[in-house]
C-alpha cells in the first residue's frame, strides 16, 4: 500500500489505512498475506493505492469500506472487485 504524502494530504488517510489493514488481516487468522508499504506508486491522483500480488491487481482505496471489502472478497476469498480496479500488471490502465 502507498503511504507517501502525495497520494492525500500529509499521506494521513493512507497511513491510516495501511493501519487498518494491519488489523483486518490479523483478525483473519487464517489468511496468510503480507503488507508492506511502499512511499509512492507514481499514480497520486487516485490514491491511495493498494496492490495485491501475485496477481497485480491494482486498487485505488478510497476508505476503510473498499479496504474491508479488497481484504474480505479478494485476499480471503479470491474475488477481484472490478468497479475499484485502476490497473492490472501487464494490461495496462483499466
Amino acid at each position: 500500500m502507498c503511504t507517501g504524502p502525495r497520494c492525500t494530504e500529509g499521506g494521513l488517510q493512507a497511513e491510516s489505512l495501511f493501519q487498518k489493514l494491519g488489523k483486518a488481516i490479523d483478525s483473519r487468522p487464517g489468511l496468510t498475506v503480507k503488507r508492506t508499504r511502499s512511499h509512492c506508486f507514481a499514480v497520486c491522483k487516485d490514491g491511495p493505492i493498494m496492490v495485491v500480488y501475485p496477481e497485480g491487481v491494482w486498487y485505488r482505496c478510497a476508505d476503510e469500506a473498499v479496504l474491508e471489502r479488497i481484504v474480505e472478497e479478494h485476499l480471503q476469498n479470491g474475488q477481484e472487485l472490478s468497479g475499484h480496479v485502476i490497473h492490472r500488471l501487464g494490461v495496462g490502465d483499466v
